[in-house]
This record gives C-alpha cells, structure tokens and sequence, in this order.
C-alpha cells in the first residue's frame, strides 16, 4: 500500500457516477428485460478503461472501476454473487423505513422519497432479501470480470496501485430476514465465510480491498432507542472480530477499511459519534482507514485524533470532499482540513479521500456527474496545497 512519503496521495471511497451508456442496460435489467449480455460486456469494459483514465486525469492516485461492474447497489449487489437468498416484495410497513433520524424527520423522508424524479436519493427499497439456503459464493464469473476490466484498464493508464470495493459482512445484503440458519450471528459467520472467496481473489489479482462497512456506525441510528449503547456497542464489537475472521490470513497493508454513516441526504442528527466507537474501528484488522469527515455532521470529529492514536504502521484517509452536495470544495478548505489531520496523524500516514461514493446505486447519483469530476479535481488541488506547506515547513513529520 502506498504511502505519503513525499506529498499527500488522493484516492476516493469507491462508486462514481455511470455513464449514459450502462445506465441503458441497468434501465433495461431493473425492468425484468434481458440484455445483450456481450454487447454489455464490451460497454462496461470500455468504461472501466475510460473511468479509469478520468480519475488519472483528474489527480487521483490510487483509482478504481467505478463499481461499474456491480448490479443493483454497493451491498446488495452481493445478492447476484451468494446464493440462499429470494427476493420477496415488502408487504405493508416497509422495514427499511426506519431509524431514529426517519422518526424524528418523517415529514422530510416523506417529501424527499415522494418527488417522483426517477432519481430518488434515499436507499429505500421495496423488495425484502430472505435467506431461505445455505449461503455460498457463486460470483466467480462477474468478479474475475471486474478484475479483469480493471487490471487492462490501469494498465493502459499507467496505474500501478488500484483498489476494489467490497460489503463487510455486517453491510452485505443490510436488512436481510433469515428463515434458514439458527440466528442471525450464524447467518453472519456464512456471511463472512462465503465473502472471504471474493476477498482473498481480489488480493491475489495484486489490487488492495477496500471493505465498505457503513452499518457499522448505521446501526446505532436503528437500535437506540430502544437498545441501549452498550448493545449496540456490543454488536458492532462481534462484527469487527467476525470481519476479521473473513480477512484472515491477507496481509493489513491490503485492505482498506471504510466507515461513514450510511451518507443518505437526511439530517443525521442521530448519528453516533465517532470517538465512541473509533476504538473498534481500529480493531479491523486494515493498514488504512477511510472515515467520513467533510460534512457538516462530521467535520468536527478531526478533534478525535487529537486524543486518539494512530497505530503505527496505519494509514488514516479522511473524506475531506463531500458527496452529498453539489456545492464544489474550495482546493484551500480541502488543504486546510488535510493540515488539520497532519497536525494529529503525521503527513507520513495521511491519505486524501472523500466521504462517500459518488452513486451507491447504479441508478442513483448523489451529485451531477461534471460535478463529481470537479469536486475530485478539488481533492487533487487541495493536496497538492497541503503538500506544499506540509513538506516545506516540515510540519508533521
């Protein structure tokens, strides 16, 4: 895994806005057509390599596909890679609906999920995954495609460090109902068991795996109340070691771990803070951690690494860029918050990141896509100024 050994390195959490031209086919697959399979595969392993040299273009690093080659969404496209699941239609009270956020702000979710655009930006769906068998990995074929379409695409960029993103186990298939295994916390472990296939395969293809976690932090908003903190507490801390079962045996210097906290366009005034559970985010067993910290719910919690170390040898990647606004970062507010994070972590174990994806869904997009490319234009500046005073001055080292 890189390091920032001599300026700060840019990256970004994963989704990107797709192109015109595979949204055709999502369109058609969400109807219930088929589609020309080859024609989709030659469209999608086009835009990996164009996606690709964008990003390049733009200033950033350490680039990806885009989650291009993913169906449906960052966590349940896992459902067209395991199997013992059916999806049913949500009958009555939707279960996703839910949260001490959605209670409080009902009047809100109601109008923000009601505009009717094609483009709704909750993660709101209408069909209820249940495992009904026993959980196995049989997405060999779309993930060998995803690494081959990002291996020819860096390749021809001149890339030599990419990542792909994958579900935690606690984040995969979210809000599932279990009618097959004992409980929950066993459905979990197959969970793991089967997702480990897909983790080890990505590193040995030489790209670094970036573990996408948000029920992590999410599921505080879903359990308390009426749990307390300290059962919410306690199921993250089963989930860290449950993950750390599922990377067992890949070296930490190629995983990436990523925490926000579910980055819909809500209030979030019932997020839990970061300093409560930052000791077991650090518990995952990862060499860097990309934790949201540009929006305005969470831009404080830099403060958090004033009292909280970084382990040695980690690597800390804020998201010092926003998704979720189409407003651009000015590059000197994105150098001034790199700076922030130097003066706790050190310029050596810093990374610049963004807070979220850019389209968790595929047929969701949080921003417009020139804006997008903007923004991680901004990222790169913003860098490139933070280098400056970080490596002159010396600061941080």
């Amino acid at each position: 895994m890189k390091r920032s050994t001599h300026r700060i390195l840019t990256t970004h959490t994963g989704s990107l806005v797709r192109p015109p031209q595979l949204l055709e086919f999502a369109r058609t697959r969400h109807k219930g057509e088929p589609i020309d399979e080859l024609a989709f595969s030659k469209t999608l392993r086009d835009a990996v390599q164009q996606v690709v040299r964008q990003q390049t273009a733009a200033g950033i690093d350490i680039p990806n596909d885009g989650e291009f080659g993913k169906s449906t969404s960052w966590s349940l496209y896992v459902l067209k890679r395991l199997s013992g699941f059916e999806m049913r239609e949500v009958k009555g009270a939707n279960p996703f609906a839910r949260g001490a956020d959605r209670e409080r702000f009902q009047e809100f979710y109601a109008e923000l999920e009601g505009r009717g655009d094609g483009r709704d930006w909750s993660n709101v769906t209408r069909f209820d995954a249940v495992c009904v068998g026993p959980i196995r990995y049989n997405g060999l074929f779309e993930l060998q495609r995803d690494i081959d379409n990002l291996k020819a695409a860096a390749a021809a960029a001149g890339v030599d460090e990419a990542f792909l993103p994958v579900a935690a186990p606690s984040s995969a298939i979210p809000d599932r109902r279990n009618e097959y295994y004992r409980s929950d916390e066993e459905l979990v472990v197959a969970l793991a068991e089967a997702l480990r296939t897909e983790y080890r395969a990505i590193v040995d293809a030489g790209f670094l795996l970036q573990v996408d976690d948000a029920r992590a932090a999410v599921t505080y908003d879903r359990m308390v109340p009426p749990a307390a903190f300290d059962d919410y507490y306690r199921w993250l801390a089963r989930h860290v070691e449950i993950l750390n079962h599922a990377l067992d045996g890949i070296p930490p210097d190629r995983i990436r771990y990523h925490v926000c906290w579910g980055s819909w366009p809500g209030p979030h005034t019932t997020d839990v803070p970061l300093r409560k559970i930052v000791d077991l985010v650090l518990r995952v067993n990862a060499g860097a951690y990309l934790i949201e910290a540009a929006n305005p719910r969470h831009e404080h919690e830099w403060k958090v690494w004033q009292e909280v170390p970084l382990p040695p040898g980690k690597i800390l990647v804020p998201g010092v860029i926003s998704h979720g606004t189409n407003v651009v970062e000015h590059p000197e507010l994105v150098a001034e918050r790199l700076l922030r994070f130097a003066s706790c972590v050190g310029r050596e174990n810093l990374m610049a990141g963004t807070d979220c994806g850019f389209a968790q869904e595929e047929l969701n997009r949080r921003v417009h896509p020139t804006v997008m490319w903007a923004k991680l234009e901004a990222l790169a500046e913003g860098a490139r100024l933070a280098t400056g005073q970080l490596w002159k001055a010396g600061a941080g080292a």
